[in-house]
This record gives structure tokens, C-alpha cells and sequence, in this order.
């Protein structure tokens, strides 16, 4: 993860695998007007503790730090996290903007030449501290970073192992101070920092956790359990549209693939699918061989009219995405023969449904389950005869103000009424 050459103006530019997540602009009210380092320490040994938000707490104690007269010019957080996607999550202020950016960092930084030639590697690496004038030819050499930070004037960066927070978590401070921070302020401000450093191995804790657990069980989910959702029956009943799909002919192509190209031809396929329904704002709660269950719930959405559209549009955009992999499949699936077409059978039925633990008391699943569900499974499964990529129950298509073709009326296994089917017209048959 390396540390960024973010500009000290508007609008600040990140390299390409660097997201920006939030940016707080509180500036100097994020602190007292007057402070010292003796009151900044009671901050944190006592009010600091309450704060459940890092880039407010982050932004909070740069500004404690200048307005007790420290010559901070730039600062920047470095955390690492567990998760597939993601290095990690960096916050970066600077004081000629006064705004503190929250970013997050994929993977792909780690194969940067910005991150082999950045200071932070030696920190992540080898556990090193760096300290250097970014005026200096040799600094520049060393380190491109310092090419960027002459020019705003910096005269002075250190960039140091966070204390007490792994080696995957690191801090930097920049000033344009003439001569560099002084022995004195660097030895005052020490304390604080290790005080900073336990806050942020706290707040670092609960993100890797949400981190991991939104991955896992997807971020609705993962914020249930961590409120404290965790006993076996534990939940709520709630009314959401279901979204029930799967692969057409996925027993075929598992008998002819390798299982190294049927993993790439998933992945990609998921891809589309999980990530069409995360896009309409639905929750992804289960891959089942080549199934995904997700829910559109009106907690989500304003009312089971918003989720019934974000569903259908959800369902659009994953046909859509199929059809793109067709045509241009994605490495390393281009190398792959026999698979195409990919089609997949969606299913949007809506109805009340049980969204909480499940399981043996040893091991729990936090899912949704209920007649709905089972219901939704079936009408996936009309798929085969009736050849639609879409359809929507009657419960659903009350719900849309879009143009659908009547299915006719289906006897379902196991529910004992007839259920009217719907197809969006201008999705083709298949």
C-alpha cells in the first residue's frame, strides 16, 4: 500500500486503484480553537475512546495537533485489512486544503512501481522507519514520492510503523517548517502518537471484522451480527422481493471443464450476477453451486416498489452482462473453450421471509428462509419449459410500471394455488 502523492488543491486525483470512500471538511472545526499536548493526551486517554467513526476521530487529531502549535503540513493513515478485494484503507490530510480523504487501496497497488520505490514498503516489509528532507536530489532519487512533495514546499517526511498496530499499519507526517520538525516537537508529539496508535488498532479491529463479514455473509448481514444479531433464531420477519437464479446447463459444463476453468467461468459468472443485484443496492446472501439467493428489501429500498424495480433493473443488467462475456469473455476465460453461451434463469417473487440465524449451535448461517423462498426456488426452475432469461411473479409485477408478457398461470411443486408468471417484453426468449 503506498503512501499517495495526493495534491494540496482541489480536485485531488488518486491513482487508479486508489477509491475514494469519504472526505470530511470540517477543517479547523474538527478541534478546539486553543489546545496543548496535554490536553489533546486527556482527549485520548478519556473522550476519544467514544468516537465510533476513524476518519472523524483521524481529522479530529491532526487539527488537536496544529492548534496546539505543531507544524503539521501533511499526514496520511495506513491501515491493512482482511479482504479479498483490498489492501487496505488510507486517510490523507493536508493543510493547504484542510480536507482528510478516506481511500481504500485494491490490491493491484502492491504490483505498482509507485509501491516498490515508496517509503511505506520498507515500513510494511522490513519494519523500517524513513526520515528525509524531500528537497534533497537524493531523497528524490530514492523515493518518486518526494519529486511531489518538494514542489508544495515540504522540508521534512517521516514515515514510521504505527505503534502497537502490525506491521501493515503506518503513519506519515510532512511539514513545510524550515530545517524540518525539531528534536523537541518530534519527542512531544510521541506520546501522542502512541496513544493515536491504540485508537486506531481498535478502530482497525471492528473494520477488519466488518470487512471480512461483509465479504462473507454481504454487508447487511455482517452489520446484524456485529450490532449483536448473533444467537441461533435470532432475526426479523420483514416482506422482500427474492431473487433466486442459476446457470443454465451448469451439470454439463462441470462434466466437460477442468475445475481450474469451471472456477474462472463461476467467478466471472458471479461477477456479473452478484455484482448487477449489490449495484441496485439488493443483498447477496448465498452461493449455492451455480445459484445466488439475494434479497431487495424495503430497508434497502423506499418501499417494495423501489426494491421490485431495483430487482428487475438488477435482473436487466446481469442478462446484459452475460451477454458481454459472450461476446468478450475476460481473462482467463478467453482461453477457455466449450463454455459459451453463458445463460442464466433469474426469478423475482416477493413475499414475507425469516432474514436471521439459522444453523446448530456450533455453526449458524444467516440467511433468509420461508414459503417465499421456497416458492421463488420453484418458479426459477419454470425456466426450462417456459425458455424466458426473466420472471416475475404476479406478487412482483403488481409492484412495476413496466411493459410485461403474461406467462399464463403455473401449478408450482408444493404450493397449492396456481401462480401467474410475467416475463419483461423486451427481453428475447431464449
Amino acid at each position: 500500500m503506498p503512501d499517495i502523492p495526493f495534491p494540496s488543491s482541489l480536485p485531488r486525483q488518486y491513482p487508479a486503484a486508489v477509491t475514494l470512500v469519504r472526505r470530511a471538511t470540517r477543517g479547523t472545526a474538527a478541534a478546539p480553537a486553543q489546545t496543548d499536548l496535554a490536553a489533546i493526551e486527556h482527549w485520548l486517554l478519556h473522550e476519544a475512546g467514544r468516537d465510533r467513526d476513524l476518519l472523524a476521530f483521524v481529522e479530529s487529531f491532526i487539527w488537536r495537533l496544529v492548534a496546539a502549535g505543531m507544524p503539521l503540513d501533511r499526514f496520511s493513515l495506513h491501515i491493512g485489512t482482511l479482504h479479498p478485494q483490498l489492501i487496505g484503507f488510507s486517510w490523507n490530510w493536508a493543510h493547504a486544503d484542510g480536507i482528510c480523504d478516506e481511500v481504500q487501496v485494491a490490491n493491484a497497488a502492491n504490483d505498482s512501481d509507485s509501491y516498490r520505490r515508496n517509503p511505506l514498503r520498507l515500513i510494511f516489509e522490513l519494519g523500517e522507519t524513513v526520515r528525509c528532507n524531500p528537497q534533497s536530489a537524493e531523497a528524490q532519487a530514492r523515493f518518486p514520492l518526494m519529486n511531489d512533495l518538494a514542489p508544495a514546499g515540504m522540508t521534512d517526511y517521516i514515515a514510521l510503523p504505527l505503534s502497537g498496530g502490525g506491521e501493515r499499519n503506518a503513519l506519515t507526517i510532512a511539514t513545510r517548517q524550515a530545517g524540518g520538525f525539531t528534536d523537541d516537537q518530534l519527542a512531544r508529539m510521541r506520546p501522542l502518537l502512541r496513544l493515536f496508535a491504540l485508537h486506531v488498532e481498535r478502530h482497525t479491529a471492528l473494520r477488519i471484522s466488518d470487512n471480512a463479514l461483509g465479504a462473507y455473509l454481504g454487508s447487511g448481514a455482517a452489520a446484524k451480527v456485529l450490532a449483536g444479531t448473533i444467537r441461533r433464531g435470532a432475526g426479523e420477519s420483514i416482506r422482500a422481493v427474492i431473487w433466486v437464479s442459476d446457470l443454465r446447463g451448469f451439470t454439463d459444463l462441470s462434466d466437460r471443464l477442468d475445475p481450474t476453468d469451471l472456477l474462472s467461468l463461476l467467478n466471472a459468472y458471479f461477477e456479473v450476477m452478484a455484482g448487477a443485484v449489490l449495484a441496485q443496492g439488493g443483498e447477496v446472501l448465498k452461493f449455492i453451486g451455480d445459484g445466488l439467493l439475494a434479497v431487495f428489501s424495503p430497508q434497502q429500498a423506499d418501499g417494495l416498489a423501489t426494491a421490485a424495480r431495483a430487482a428487475l433493473e438488477a435482473a436487466h443488467m446481469a442478462i446484459a452482462g452475460l451477454a458481454a462475456i459472450n461476446d468478450e469473455p475476460p481473462e482467463p476465460l478467453a482461453r477457455v473453450g466449450g463454455w459459451r453461451p453463458l445463460r442464466a434463469g433469474i426469478a423475482l417473487h416477493e413475499g414475507e421471509v425469516f432474514f436471521g440465524n439459522i444453523g446448530a449451535p456450533q455453526r449458524l448461517d444467516f440467511t433468509v428462509i420461508g414459503s417465499a423462498v421456497n416458492e421463488a426456488s420453484r418458479v426459477e426452475a419454470l425456466h426450462k419449459t417456459l425458455k424466458r432469461p426473466i420472471l416475475v411473479t404476479d406478487a412482483v409485477a403488481r409492484h412495476l410500471d413496466t411493459p410485461l408478457d403474461f406467462l399464463g398461470a403455473h401449478a408450482l411443486r408444493g404450493v397449492a394455488a396456481p401462480m401467474a408468471i410475467f416475463s419483461p417484453a423486451k427481453v428475447a426468449a431464449e
